[in-house]
C-alpha cells in the first residue's frame, strides 16, 4: 500500500520506517528543511535503537522516501498519518495547532481519490471530528467537491527505547471510525503485523495468537490513548508513594513490588519505584486529561494526585542527600544519567531537571555523564566518561538506568571520589554490591546499606521549601 507519514517525530519516523520495513511504499514529510536532509542522508534524528538500519534498507529498496512537499506526499498516499507534536500548554490542555496546520494542509491537496486520514498524533477526545471538520473546510475553499475520505483514530502506544520493537510486537491495535471502508483498509494495511510476520519473539510466530484488534468509534479510540497513559502514570505514582512509606516503616520495596506484582490482577510492569516518571507522554497526556474532565464538569482528584505524587518524589533525592551529606552548599554531586529514561536522548520533562534545578538553588555543584547526551542547556558539567563524573563527588546520583551502568569499575569510582555515597534514583543496584565497593548505598524505600550493615532509619517528610522549587 501507499503511505504518507506527515511529522517525523519519534511517533511518525517510527511508524513510516516499520511500515516500509513490512512492504509498504512509505514517503515522510516534514516541514524542517535540515531534518529532512538528515534523513535523506540515512542518518536518523533521534536515538532509537535499530531504527536507523531499518531507514537505511528502506531508503536503498525505494520503500522509503523523506520531502518537505506535503503534496507530494498526499498525492502518494492511500493512507495519511498526522502524526504532529501535541504539546501541552500552561493550561495543561493539549497545543493542536500542528493539528490543525496539517489537516488544512491535506484539505488542501487533496485530489479525487480516495483516502483514509489517520490521526496518529495523541489528540484531545473528539479531534477525530474536529480534524474532518478542519479537511472538509479547507476543500471548501478551494470550491472543489472532494468528499473521498474518511478519517480514523489510530493511537500509539509505543515506548521510547523500545519504539521499533513495540510496532513489531503491538500488544494491541486500536482503530476508531464509523466507515467500514477505512477499517477494512487499515487493516489491510497492518496485516502483516496482525498476523506477526515481523515479530522479533523467541519463539515460532506460529505458536503466537494474532494480535488482538480494538475496533470502535472515534471518541473512544481517542480515550483508549488517555486512560492507558494515566493508569501507567498512576501505577508509577501508586508504588513511590509505597515506596515513601517503606522508608519509613523498614521495608524493602522491591520486595513488596514483588510480592503485589505476582497478582494476576496487579501484575509486575509499571512497579518499580523511584524518581517518577517524565518525558513526552506520560505529563502531557495526564494533564490533557485533566482538563478534558474539568470542560466536562468532572474533577478528576485521582489524576491530580498521581501527578502531585510525581512531582513531590522528583525532589525526594535532595532530601535523602541532605539526610547522608546535611548541608549541600559547596558540594559536588554526579548524575549518572540525565534522560527521562534508558535508550533515548529525550530530556523532555525529565526528572533529573528539576532535581538540577534544586540542587543549584541549595548552592551544590552538578556534574553528569550520560552516554547519549553530548549538550544540555543546564546549569550542570557535562563530562565523557564515569571517572570524570565520580573525581571529587561527594554523592553520585543513579538518574537513569542505562544498563551500560551496570557494567561500571564502581569500587574504582568509589576511590575517585571525596564521599563515596551512592544514590540509587531506581533501585538498579544491589545495596550489598555497592557496599562491597566501598559505597554508602541509598535507595528508593529500601534500607540503606553500607559496609554490609543495614539501617533502617526513617526519613523525614519534604519540606515545603524543597516543593516551592518546583
Amino acid at each position: 500500500m501507499r503511505v504518507c507519514v506527515i511529522g517525523t517525530g519519534y511517533v511518525g519516523l517510527v511508524t513510516g520506517a516499520c511500515l516500509a520495513e513490512i512492504g509498504h511504499s512509505v514517503i515522510c514529510v516534514d516541514k524542517n528543511t535540515a531534518k529532512v536532509s538528515l534523513m535523506q542522508s540515512g542518518k536518523s534524528p533521534i536515538f532509537e535503537p535499530g531504527l536507523e538500519e531499518i531507514m537505511q534498507s528502506n531508503m536503498q529498496a525505494g520503500r522509503l522516501q523523506f520531502t518537505t512537499d506535503l503534496a507530494v506526499g498526499i498525492e502518494h498516499g492511500e493512507i495519511v498519518f498526522i502524526a504532529v507534536g501535541t504539546p501541552a500548554l500552561p493550561s495543561g490542555e493539549s497545543d493542536t495547532r500542528y493539528v490543525e496546520a496539517v489537516a488544512r494542509g491535506i484539505g488542501s491537496n487533496l485530489n479525487g481519490g480516495y483516502k483514509v486520514i489517520v490521526n496518529k498524533s495523541t489528540v484531545p477526545i473528539g479531534s477525530g471530528n474536529w480534524v474532518q471538520r478542519m479537511i472538509i473546510d479547507a476543500i471548501a475553499e478551494r470550491q472543489q467537491d472532494i468528499t473521498g475520505f474518511d478519517v480514523v483514530s489510530n493511537p500509539e502506544f509505543l515506548r521510547e527505547g523500545s519504539a521499533v520493537y513495540d510496532t513489531f510486537n503491538p500488544d494491541r491495535i486500536v482503530l476508531g471510525s464509523n466507515s467500514p471502508r477505512a477499517i477494512a483498509m487499515m487493516q489491510k494495511l497492518y496485516a502483516p503485523i496482525i498476523e506477526r510476520k515481523f515479530t522479533v519473539d523467541n519463539f515460532d510466530n506460529y505458536l503466537l495468537p494474532p494480535v488482538p484488534m480494538v475496533i470502535t468509534d472515534l471518541a473512544s479510540a481517542e480515550m483508549i490513548k488517555y486512560a492507558a497513559n494515566a493508569f501507567l502514570a498512576t501505577k508509577i505514582s501508586f508504588i513511590n508513594e509505597i515506596a515513601n512509606i517503606c522508608d519509613r516503616a523498614g521495608a524493602d520495596v522491591t520486595h513488596v513490588a514483588k510480592g503485589i506484582g505476582l497478582d494476576s490482577r496487579i501484575g509486575s510492569k509499571f512497579l518499580q519505584a523511584g524518581i517518577g516518571w517524565g518525558g513526552s507522554c506520560f505529563p502531557k497526556d495526564v494533564s490533557a486529561l485533566i482538563h478534558t474532565a474539568k470542560d466536562y464538569g468532572y474533577d478528576a482528584q485521582l489524576l491530580k494526585t498521581t501527578v502531585s505524587v510525581n512531582k513531590r518524589q522528583r525532589l525526594l533525592i535532595v532530601e535523602k542527600l541532605q539526610q547522608v551529606l546535611k548541608i549541600l552548599k559547596g558540594k559536588t554531586i554526579g548524575f549518572l544519567g540525565l534522560t527521562f529514561k534508558p535508550n533515548t536522548d529525550d530530556l523532555r520533562d525529565a526528572p533529573a531537571g528539576d532535581l538540577l534545578q534544586a540542587l543549584n538553588r541549595l548552592g551544590a555543584k552538578v556534574k553528569a555523564y550520560d552516554p547519549v547526551i553530548s549538550q544540555v542547556e543546564a546549569d550542570v558539567t557535562l563530562v565523557t566518561d564515569p571517572e570524570q563524573l565520580a573525581q571529587g563527588c561527594d554523592a553520585l546520583v543513579l538518574i537513569t538506568d542505562w544498563q551500560h551502568f551496570h557494567n561500571l569499575d564502581y569500587a574504582k569510582l568509589a576511590k575517585l571520589m571525596t564521599n563515596p555515597v551512592m544514590i540509587d534514583g531506581r533501585n538498579f543496584f544491589n545495596p550489598e554490591d555497592m557496599a562491597k565497593a566501598g559505597f554508602y548505598y541509598v535507595g528508593i524505600g529500601r534500607p540503606t546499606t553500607a559496609n554490609g550493615l543495614r539501617s533502617t532509619s526513617a526519613l523525614p517528610t519534604v519540606t515545603n521549601e524543597l516543593l516551592a522549587v518546583s
